[in-house]
């Protein structure tokens, strides 16, 4: 499972399969202008105003913030998936390099989507494109499948194939998005990641991992996807609540108990060692916790478990100190700040 001897209380470093960064200045958001009683209409009120809102400013806070989360929890590692309609250029480095700065690993994506026109799914694989040309660690994003063309799903596939990475996309999350599995049977390769899955056909005919996000699927009332009946592998991810992987593993178990009451632990927690294959550096990173065995049938029934010490690639990065490389006062104080300014905007 790792390249390093690990005692009974530590583990690699946690991987967030599914984030999105750029939440993290959402919380306190003004209301929507009105109650959403859909999926379709909390993207609608909440999200799809949120992303239109960001400015780079913004999202550099937000990824900072977000990072320095993580390592509060143990995660170590975190799959992004980024929208930003009127930030586009550029806004994969700038979460990239706040990432670094605080010293967390991140895979980024921008998910195209023709939302915002023609132009604006164009502009989004130009941004995949020049990130991921210039190096950086990624995949191509598409929002989802209701959401995009023919066209742009094509463009998108067939960009991640000439770059050699895979796509990250939101797959059935909720009823709106039925179709997916026809339209994106074709494209999938086996590393490709889809998101949530909540409505996806236990025979769906797609490649890939399937990335389950039980806080935010519960949150927004869309179902339980019950992972379990997929034969594909499966990650856990936040959705953009947080990162704490340790309690998303223990809901992760608890909604699969509730459906099946022969189901163990250690199910949950191989979902959680997905995120591993997904990014293998993570398992390099060590993190020393609070409670010892950290075995799934300690872990399941154990709440209140956090980090005392983080290792990034060897270099202490966390401790009961807080951050070593940055000054999670300054982070938190410039998230306040940028938030009222996006919330000011909405």
């Amino acid at each position: 499972m790792t390249g390093q001897e690990l005692v009974p209380g530590q583990t690699p470093g946690m991987v967030c399969a599914h984030h999105h960064i750029y939440s993290a200045l959402a919380r306190g958001m003004p209301a929507p202008p009105m109650i959403p009683r859909t999926f379709r209409q909390i993207l609608e009120q909440i999200w799809w105003r949120l992303d239109t809102a960001l400015d780079l400013e913004m999202l550099e806070a937000s990824a900072r913030l977000a990072a320095l989360e993580a390592l509060e929890s143990g995660t170590t590692a975190i799959v992004d998936h980024h929208e930003s309609p009127n930030a586009i250029e550029g806004s994969l480095s700038v979460i990239a390099e706040a990432c670094a700065e605080v010293g967390v690993r991140v895979v980024c994506a921008y998910g195209v989507t023709d939302r915002h026109g023609h132009d604006g799914a164009v502009r989004g694989l130009e941004e995949n494109r020049r990130f991921l040309g210039a190096g950086g660690r990624g995949l191509v994003g598409i929002h989802a499948a209701f959401t995009c063309s023919e066209e742009t799903l094509e463009a998108a596939a067939a960009l991640a194939s000439e770059l050699g990475v895979g796509v990250h996309v939101h797959v059935c999350e909720g009823p709106e998005d039925a179709d997916a599995p026809a339209r994106l049977a074709p494209l999938t390769t086996p590393d490709w990641l889809l998101a949530h899955g909540v409505h996806l056909p236990t025979d769906h005919g797609l490649r890939g991992t399937i990335l389950h996000n039980p806080f935010s699927n519960l949150n927004n009332s869309v179902g339980y996807a019950n992972p379990a009946r997929f034969s594909n592998p499966v990650a856990l991810g936040t959705d953009g609540i947080g990162a704490q992987m340790i309690e998303t593993f223990r809901l992760a178990y608890a909604l699969q108990r509730s459906v099946d009451v022969t189901a163990s632990p250690e199910t949950a927690w191989s979902w959680l060692q997905t995120g591993w294959d997904l990014v293998p550096e993570a398992r390099q990173d060590c993190v020393t916790w609070s409670y010892e065995p950290m075995d799934p049938w300690h872990i399941a029934f154990t709440p209140g478990i956090r980090p005392l010490r983080v290792e990034v690639g060897g270099e202490l990065v966390w401790d009961e100190h807080g951050p070593t490389k940055v000054d999670a006062g300054e982070i938190r104080a410039k998230a306040r700040e940028q938030a009222a300014r996006l919330h000011a905007r909405l």
